[in-house]
């Protein structure tokens, strides 16, 4: 697994801004396994710990079997136990910002603190920033579950 960290340093506050982020979401998504759709998406997200997960969109013929690049990233960090985050940065070759899938958004409100930033982008450099809490209002939650 692929682990960095930026400028962090013990209980010092994480400095690592949007470009940083972004960057490592284009290493990410040179990864990209996407021999049918040929459309490769990055994902870079930052635990609270300075910690960077990246994720990648990994195809399979059968299509139902593929997994997006932010769950990649969100699923890579839970499975080494690092739970707490503060940004995700997303980049595709798109002619917008690249938006999140339903499923994605889905597991980003679930997984990710309601004010958590996350970054869309596309290779031409635009950007738009929102919140998690933003990106999927009035999201589905484990709180629904319970009678």
């Amino acid at each position: 697994m692929h682990r960095e960290q930026l400028r962090f340093t013990g209980k010092e506050e994480i400095f690592v801004n949007n470009d940083q982020l972004i960057q490592e979401a284009k290493i990410a998504r040179d990864r990209a396994y996407v021999p049918y759709s040929k459309f490769k998406v990055g994902a870079a997200l930052l635990s609270s710990d300075g910690q960077v997960f990246h994720g990648c969109n990994i195809e399979n013929a059968a299509y139902s079997m593929c997994n997006c690049a932010e769950r990649t990233a969100l699923f890579k960090a839970y499975s080494d136990g690092v739970k707490s985050f503060s940004a995700i940065a997303v980049v595709a070759d798109t002619d917008r910002p690249v938006p999140p899938c339903g499923a994605c958004r889905q597991v980003i409100s679930e997984l990710c603190p309601p004010e958590m930033k996350v970054v869309l982008t596309n290779l031409k450099g635009d950007i738009k920033e929102l919140t998690v809490e933003k990106l999927l209002p009035g999201a589905f939650s484990p709180e629904d579950l319970h009678e």
